[in-house]
């Protein structure tokens, strides 16, 4: 019995008699501890309790005492003991003494202390799931416990929903097929089940969850229950929800752009051909005024539509060099006289004398964004008002500000300025026009340049002031290579496929005009087939055409020796970054989007000179 220390006590609780397993579990030898009261062996702690006398005195009137505790060596060391203590009597019933047995299980306690806090980590670690609905269910679905994700998630605090059968979070028509059970019995056939599907909250609210249950069994492969993980999708969910929503408007758009460019191209190419000729009096020349106009304004409305589509994609590539901030004003400004004049404004413009304002940025995007700006003043201020635009450097920002005294903003529409498709308040007549995109479009051009927009106004009738704050930069700005002298215009044979008859018609006119040879075809058939017998330098190709697309029809031309050295040029509505990398895998060496400005094909006839 050297695994257990059994030993005597006297009636007053001192050791009497003392076995080999003592010695060992102790350390104590027979001549060591004998007389010795048993307390020698209790930590401090439990002296000072006076635990030996009060269990000696629990064993004296029960019989018998069992306990667990702390125990301590000769050399000091503690160990967790197992102990019974025995009252022991004579034949007359009058006490003797106690026996005593002493267990050492340390080993099996440092063992349930590692799983007592493995458990409590655990359950801290389930507990602070946040973004997880944890927990178990019975055999028969019923909830044993409730994570803090779980109450975050369902709204059910752990003592309202424990107890409960899950089928509480299912809606009616999924209970009424007896989901719940199914789901149960396929978890316990497949070792799990997973799916994505609705759950509701305490307060009747549907969510989209993802959920994974798992049979429990003990060591004889008898059910526990179920460990139930549930993930909260409805973020995720709505997120899918507008990329695909975002997704279709981009498609939309490019589709609404295409169809509004196919009637204007034969419109602006008809306008180029009326400039070729004086006109017969003053109103004709108004009424060339006006159709130049009004197609200019379609066109920058679709260019609007599709770049916001862009930007909300990051389709927007941005050619960054330096650039002198203020010579962005005065082009912008120059750009935008039109648009004042035509009103009566006043416009100053205010730079500093000598001081660099350098920027980095996109040339082109950011006129673009001080052209809304200054358009959207004068377009928002009364006839003979003022207009200004200034640039200046704070600290490490170029501030350029475009102010006017117009109709102003309220409160509510400094707030939503920038939102897209927002405008202030108009008359039923709508008489400043537009789609509410200018505002959004600058406010996304500028961050992407890593700058801010600000609104601000007095209130209305008391004018607004946009301030743009662009980072700056210690460089000088890039220069302006010099336009090369360009060659007079070679006679081209060129072939157009369109099955826009107005659009091919205008086109050829125009180049005819030009002193170049041009032949036109409707579809993509007869287009083939002439361009094999004609053989042009230039062959300007729709996309979208009837019996064989423009794709198919410069596949062919690329596989076709005779055809090698033509030019191909796609002109199309469909202008997106996609859409130009399509034509480009094809073997288009071009791409233009329509309505093509006449002075861009006649700098690609030069180019090749």
């Amino acid at each position: 019995m050297q695994d257990y220390a059994i030993y005597l006590l006297d009636r007053s609780g001192h050791i009497v008699s003392w076995n080999r397993g003592a010695e060992k579990l102790t350390g104590y030898t027979t001549a060591e501890i004998v007389g010795r009261h048993v307390s020698v062996l209790y930590p401090s702690d439990a002296i000072e309790r006076r635990s030996p006398e009060r269990e000696l005195k629990m064993a004296q009137e029960s019989g018998r005492l069992e306990d667990e505790g702390w125990r301590v060596r000769k050399d000091g060391s503690r160990f967790w003991a197992n102990v019974v203590i025995t009252s022991l009597h004579d034949e007359s019933g009058a006490l003797r003494g106690f026996s005593k047995i002493t267990r050492d299980l340390t080993e099996r306690r440092y063992q349930e202390e590692t799983l007592r806090q493995s458990e409590e980590r655990f359950r801290v670690l389930v507990d602070g799931l946040k973004d997880h609905a944890i927990f178990m269910l019975d055999t028969d679905g019923r909830v044993t416990s409730w994570n803090s994700g779980a109450q975050r998630i369902t709204g059910y605090q752990a003592e309202e929903i424990e107890g409960r059968h899950f089928g509480v979070f299912y809606p009616q028509a999924a209970l009424d097929k007896r989901l719940p059970e199914q789901e149960l019995a396929m978890a316990r056939e497949h070792g799990r089940f997973e799916n994505e599907s609705a759950r509701l909250r305490k307060d009747g609210t549907t969510f989209w969850a993802n959920v994974v249950m798992s049979p429990l069994y003990d060591q004889e492969g008898v059910l526990m229950g179920y460990a139930n993980v549930i993930h909260d999708l409805t973020d995720r969910k709505r997120a899918e929800s507008l990329e695909q929503a975002e997704r279709h408007a981009s498609e939309f758009l490019a589709m609404l752009a295409h169809e509004l460019r196919n009637p204007l191209a034969p419109i602006n190419n008809a306008l180029h051909l009326l400039e070729l000729k004086a006109p017969a009096d003053a109103t004709e020349k108004w009424v060339r005024d006006v159709l130049h106009r009004q197609t200019g304004q379609i066109t920058r409305l679709i260019d609007d539509l599709l770049d916001v589509s862009r930007i909300t994609r990051a389709a927007i590539p941005l050619n960054r060099r330096a650039l002198d901030a203020c010579a962005l004003v005065r082009t912008a400004a120059e750009g935008s006289m039109q648009w004042i004049q035509a009103r009566g404004h006043e416009l100053s413009i205010e730079l500093p004398p000598n001081e660099a304002l350098t920027v980095l940025g996109d040339e082109a995007r950011l006129t673009q964004v001080l052209h809304k700006l200054l358009h959207n003043a004068a377009r928002y201020t009364p006839e003979g008002g003022r207009v200004s635009i200034a640039a200046r450097r704070e600290n490490d920002e170029v501030v350029i500000c475009v102010k006017d005294n117009g109709v102003g903003m309220d409160a509510g529409l400094l707030h939503s300025a920038f939102d897209l498709f927002k405008q202030g308040q108009q008359a039923a007549q709508r008489p400043q026009g537009g789609l509410g995109i200018g505002l959004t479009l600058v406010q996304r051009l500028v961050r992407l340049h890593g700058g801010t927009v600000e609104a601000h106004s007095a209130g209305p009738d008391r004018g607004s002031e946009f301030s743009v704050r662009l980072p700056a930069v210690n460089e000088a700005p890039a220069s302006e290579a010099a336009a090369p002298e360009r060659p007079g215009s070679t006679p081209r044979k060129v072939l157009v496929i369109d099955d826009n008859s107005d659009a091919a018609n205008a086109l050829r006119m125009l180049l005819e005009n030009d002193g170049h040879n041009v032949r036109v075809a409707h579809d993509g058939v007869s287009g083939l087939a002439l361009a094999r017998e004609y053989r042009p330098e230039y062959l300007l190709l729709d996309i979208g055409l009837p019996r064989l697309n423009g794709y198919d029809i410069a596949a062919s031309v690329r596989g076709d020796p005779e055809l090698r050295h033509t030019t191909l040029v796609a002109i199309t509505g469909y202008g997106q970054v996609h859409d130009r990398a399509r034509t480009a895998a094809v073997g288009f060496d071009h791409h233009l989007t329509k309505p093509v400005e006449f002075s861009a094909l006649q700098e690609l006839f030069r180019a090749k000179a």
